[in-house]
């Protein structure tokens, strides 16, 4: 699904209320975003202004807040996940690596082995989230962080969402966090819907049955516009 990123965050939050109201199984979602965003970790209170006036071939960029936390992520050429769900047991470490299992096993398919990144120290110095990694995020062999996830726990459920980054444009990245990137694996990826089969034949293994992968009907997007209240960047 493609839209802007305040519908994207949006879905995602009342996605959340739904399972927590019991209305809905867990849900696993992708999306891309347009036009080009970043989005801001939920307590992210510091960022360059300068980022409002951005534009991306001719089109401004949308900033956006996310609900969970986490630093900034540049939304352009990465797929985006999320998962809604409950009942998982464990600490925080151990409920990103239950959640992230389904990434690790599609990627496998693919020949692209995956391991959990390491905590560093200063982690939110950084404006942006691929800056650095932690214990949440996804790594490639050679160290390239492919997929930064953050999480928002709201009673007994939690919402996951993360950035796969496969064909960053890297001179763009450059010019909004000046700081160089790695090359992108999109080579290895022919598509966003090359990639996703994977992941859902994957998560079905993890979730079975109580997995959720209904399209939103057109008046359920615009009652969610409505109905949800996201903090402003």
């Amino acid at each position: 699904m493609e839209a802007d990123g305040k519908t994207q965050m949006a879905i995602d939050e009342w996605l959340l209320e739904q399972h927590l109201a019991g209305k809905m199984p867990s849900v696993l979602r992708f999306y891309t975003w347009q036009p080009v965003a970043i989005s801001l970790g939920r307590h992210q209170r510091k960022y360059p202004q300068a980022w409002h006036g951005l534009t991306y071939q001719g089109e401004k960029i949308d900033i956006v807040r996310r609900p969970s936390g986490g630093r900034a992520v540049l939304h352009q050429g990465d797929l985006t996940y999320a998962v809604i769900t409950s009942g998982l047991k464990g600490d925080r470490c151990q409920i990103y690596k239950r959640l992230c299992s389904f990434l690790i096993a599609g990627f496998r398919e693919l020949g692209i082995e995956l391991s959990y990144g390491k905590s560093q120290r200063n982690y939110t110095r950084h404006d942006s989230c691929f800056r650095t990694h932690t214990s949440a995020d996804l790594v490639t062999e050679n160290g390239y962080k492919l997929i930064g996830s953050a999480q928002l726990r709201r009673k007994h459920a939690i919402l996951q969402h993360g950035s796969i980054r496969l064909n960053p444009d890297l001179a763009f990245y450059k010019s909004v966090f000046s700081e160089t990137n790695d090359a992108s694996i999109a080579p290895l990826v022919p598509s966003h819907a090359h990639l996703i089969p994977y992941f859902l034949s994957n998560g079905q293994n993890l979730w079975g049955n109580d997995l959720s992968e209904l399209p939103l009907q057109p008046q359920e997007r615009q009652s969610i516009l409505f109905s949800t209240s996201l903090p402003r960047p």
